[in-house]
């Protein structure tokens, strides 16, 4: 019996784990081979460090404002503009018929007291209303950095999805995209222009490790000098399987979730912006109203067919507080992540004065702390993320 037959015999309900070498990142183009550091050395540095001169840029712009809550209307249509506790549902519900051709269908349901097992049939029921089959991808209504994220595969887990989410809590079921390829596409369009303009792509591939046939998935992720380096994060999601042997040739993937601080690997993609994806974006963002600012998390067929705008779909709608995560590249200078990051908050202080004057009232920072500590304790609660 072969290790890749006796894993199957072992393992039957982790198959899906196992992939070939065609099933990861593909569509992608090509990574560029670490030549020097396969972690940039800011990735996780401490949050309060990078945006301290926002912070204090947005005192000079709360003084010349005479407000500084303006970022909190950037995005009309989106509560306190997307800073922070926002809706997926709500932001995604804001796309007319047109625009919701190009965003991945989804269902929106609430964890109950009702039994697990009742709340399991409704939300089968409200998958086969929208048509959803699986697999699918669950995640938290209110929540942001990859959160909560998991591929369901079947009835089983998605029962336990619910039952380990909060209660009284709204989670979403979205179908799994059919593209491998994925990019963080950040899009600005000022109140009043018919054109809007895409500042920054970030290219979100996948972290996996390959099997030799020999070594332990543990072995594995210590030996590769981006994974060893994140261990802490990769050990704690595989500790059931850090004694497999992956078979030779095949891969392994470390993370499900695009979001880097949960381990997937960024690259700066900013020379594939082209005016054809700016203008499917302008066509999508008519049929969208009240977004004006943020960053579009989108699967796509292959890098062609996304600087084309065509063979897409939109999975979130991030507003003010979404970075053009491209600054996560490995090479990108520290000077470049600061003036990425102030450019991206004066564009929210202009937008939200200009929204002021045409009549949008703008909220407290008291509602801003409050939607912080409602979805602060709603995080603690969710489900770990693949």
């Amino acid at each position: 019996m072969t290790i890749k037959s006796k894993l199957q015999s072992a393992h039957p309900l982790h198959l899906s784990v196992i992939e070939s070498v065609s099933d990861v990142n593909v569509g992608m183009p090509p990574m560029e081979p670490d030549t020097g550091d396969s972690v940039s050395r800011y990735e996780f540095w401490p949050t309060w460090f990078f945006y301290t001169p926002v912070v204090l840029q947005s005192l000079w712009h709360g003084i010349k404002y005479r407000n500084l809550a303006l970022p909190l209307i950037a995005n009309p249509g989106i509560k306190l503009s997307g800073m922070v506790g926002e809706s997926k549902n709500d932001i995604l519900e804001l796309a007319g018929s047109k625009a919701k051709e190009w965003i991945s269908p989804f269902v929106t349901l609430t964890k109950t007291e009702q039994s697990i097992v009742v709340q399991l049939n409704n939300a089968l029921l409200a998958m086969e209303d929208e048509d959803l089959d699986f697999p699918v991808v669950a995640k938290p209504d209110l929540g942001c950095r990859g959160v909560g994220v998991k591929l369901i595969e079947s009835k089983e887990q998605l029962f336990e999805y619910i039952k380990s989410f909060p209660s009284q809590a709204r989670y979403l079921i979205q179908q799994k995209a059919p593209y491998e390829a994925e990019a963080g596409v950040f899009y600005i369009r000022y109140p009043g222009e018919k054109k809007g303009k895409i500042v920054s792509i970030t290219l979100k591939y996948a972290p996996f490790v390959v099997g030799d046939g020999v070594s332990t998935l543990k072995e594995l992720i210590e030996k590769d000098p981006r994974a060893g380096q994140l261990s802490h994060l990769y050990f704690p999601r595989h500790e059931e399987k850090l004694d497999w042997v992956i078979s030779k040739d095949h891969k392994f993937r470390l993370a499900f979730a695009g979001s880097h601080s949960r381990g997937s690997i960024f690259r700066n993609g900013n020379k594939y912006i082209t005016e054809q994806l700016a203008e499917r974006l302008d066509h999508i963002f008519d049929d969208l109203p009240g977004f004006h600012y943020g960053r579009l998390d989108i699967k796509f067929k292959n890098i062609e067919k996304l600087m084309k705008g065509e063979e897409l779909t939109i999975l979130e709608i991030n507003g003010a507080s979404s970075e053009a995560a491209h600054i996560w590249d490995r090479n990108t200078p520290l000077t470049e992540i600061f003036s990425t990051l102030l450019f991206q908050y004066r564009t929210l202080y202009k937008i939200g004065a200009m929204q002021r004057k045409s009549g949008h009232a703008v909220p407290s920072l008291l509602s801003l702390y409050k939607a912080w500590q409602e979805e602060k304790k709603l995080v603690e609660h969710y489900p770990s993320t693949d």
